[in-house]
This record gives C-alpha cells, structure tokens and sequence, in this order.
C-alpha cells in the first residue's frame, strides 16, 4: 500500500508551508502529494510550488472541477506541469455539483457521465499527439460547430514527457465509479468504508485493469481522547452531507445514505438547512465518522489499518498536516 498526503490550508502567503509539509513526506517515502479546488485556491499552483521544491514525490489533482477547463486547457495545464516535474503528474479530475458547477463556474450541468467519457476522449487524444485533434460530441465539439466556421483542428505544440498522463476520477455514485475503472488509471474516493466498500462496489469494480490505483482521501487524527478526534470527522462529514448540495441533490448526502445512514443523512440535511450547523455536525453518527476515518490512540489506529490493508484500497491519501502522524502511518505502511 502506497501513501499520499493532502494538501489543505496553505498556510500564510508564501506557500512555506505546504513545501515543508512535501519535503516531510517525500522524505519518509510518500509517493505522492494531492491538491484539491473547490471555490478558493485552485489546483495546479501549489503542485507547481511543491514541484519545484522536491524530486521524487509525485503530484496529484484531488480533484480538478472539469468545468473549470475546457478539456484542451486542461492538457495544457496538465501537459505543462507534467513537463516541468519531469513526469511527476497524476491528474485527478471530478464533475462537482450544479451548486458549484452553475453557481460559481456559470457553467451547466448536463449528463456529467457522458460530459466525463467525451472529456477524456478529448483528453487523451491531445497528450498522445498523434493527430490534430477534432471531436464531434453532444458536450463537446472541435472545432466549435456554428461558430464562424473558421476553427480547425489543431495540434498540441509542446511534445510531452508522457504519452499518457494517468487520470483518476474523483467519484462515489457506482456509475461514476465504474466509468472511473473503465477510462481512468485510479479512483479517488470520498467518505470511503472499508468495512462496507465490496458490498457498495463490488460491482463497479469489477473490470478495473489490473493497475488500477484506488486513492482513499482519509482523515488520521491521532488522539488518546476518541470522542474529540472524531467529533472533527464530524464537522465535515455534516457540512457535505448537510451543505455542499441542495436539498433535491446533494451527491454527497446520497453516497452516506448509500452506506446505511440514509435516515441520519436527512435528519443531517434538515438540521443544516434549517441553519442550525451545530446540531447537523453533532447528528452525524460516531460509526459513520469512524469507519472513513482513523481516529484515536495508535494503538488503535493500528488495529483499524488492519481492514483498510484487507480492502481494495491501494494508497492511503492522509488527511493531516502533523508531521508526528506523517511519520507514523509511514512507520505502519511503508
């Protein structure tokens, strides 16, 4: 099993921070470090910041909205990092929710599994370099139909290290997750269960290629008091399930009721909604935030890992910033 770590709160301005933190796990043998955007910072930046300032560690988008990007900017961003880290990329990529999609990228939101599949067609077909590119999708058309007729396919100009970058896909619908282990090289899963992942995608994995990378994002707090680590769990599983969505689709709240906690996801919602944040975040049940998290004292996390190593999962993402908890899940993993 591999180890990642991600990358949260920058820190002051500057990006110190986040450099020491990619020198810290680069040095106990991480294999890659992974940066996320929503609707502050974006991706790419801060891999480039931490690129500059290390040798091994790879870089990972976790994960990149493909509505910020039409799919050619995106391979170029891609292209460029790639080139400039010396083949260090892993490109993470997610459709998001319309309350982001349309709300900040003005974007629409239509069919995101056919919007996926046509993305990373185009994709694939810019890195490789074959040819000119052109596509003639329902999402996507190059070059551009009823425009002024005077686009043309082109090629990319800069030659990649790479022909192929590999793509994971940000995803916790069974749909999305099988289209993810049909196209992509990795999956990059959200509130994942170890305790109940074959029973959920037992299914949409089945085809997966024998490479593929299965990248849990999850949270290690190391605390002797059980009870506080996971009442931080807590907050953000209540926010997503609560917040991030609305009402009539929230992917995030489906995926929790997916795992057994349907009735708890509504009561969850309805706190929320009706702004009382604080008792969303307390209704969140204690086993939920403990079986896609690894809380606690070491010795127990130590007996947890123990299902996480039995699972599908092939690289942990940890969620933390303190070097103390860098160094032990390197101790226990690697």
């Amino acid at each position: 099993m591999k180890l990642g770590l991600g990358v949260g709160p920058m820190g002051p301005p500057g990006g110190e921070m986040i450099v020491k933190l990619a020198k810290e796990a680069e040095n106990l043998g991480y294999d890659a470090i992974w940066s996320s955007e929503i609707y502050g910072s974006d991706c790419f930046t801060p891999l480039a910041w931490i690129a500059a300032h290390t040798t091994t560690l790879n870089v990972g988008t976790s994960i990149m909205q493909l509505s910020a990007r039409t799919p050619a900017s995106a391979a170029m961003h891609a292209v460029t990092l790639d080139y400039l880290s010396n083949g260090r990329l892993k490109l993470g990529i997610g459709v998001s929710g319309p309350q982001v999609v349309e709300g900040w990228y003005g974007q629409p939101y239509p069919k995101p599994l056919a919007r996926t599949r046509e993305w990373i067609s185009i994709f694939r077909d810019i890195v490789a370099r074959q040819n000119p590119v052109s596509h003639d999708g329902k999402q996507y058309q190059l070059p551009l139909q009823g425009g002024t007729g005077l686009g043309k396919p082109l090629k990319l100009i800069l030659h990649p290290v790479r022909e192929e970058i590999p793509l994971y896909l940000g995803a916790e619908g069974p749909k999305n997750v099988a289209l993810g282990a049909e196209l992509c090289d990795g999956w990059i899963p959200m509130f994942l269960s170890p305790y109940r992942m074959e029973r959920m995608y037992g299914e949409s994995l089945k085809h997966m290629p024998p490479h593929f990378d299965i990248c849990a994002a999850v949270p290690v707090i190391v605390d002797d008091d059980v009870d506080r680590g996971l009442s931080r769990i807590k907050q953000n599983v209540g926010f997503y399930v609560g917040g991030m969505g609305a009402k009539s689709f929230n992917v995030h709240k489906d995926h929790v009721s997916r795992l057994g906690f349907e009735d708890e996801a509504n009561h969850i919602q309805e706190l929320f909604m009706a702004g009382r944040r604080d008792a969303a975040i307390a209704a969140v049940p204690d086993q939920l935030a403990d079986e896609v998290a690894l809380v606690g004292p070491k010795e127990r996390i130590r007996e947890r890992l123990a299902e996480w190593k039995r699972s599908q999962v092939t690289t942990i993402n940890v969620g933390a910033s303190d070097p103390d908890t860098l160094r032990f899940m390197a101790e226990e993993l690697l």
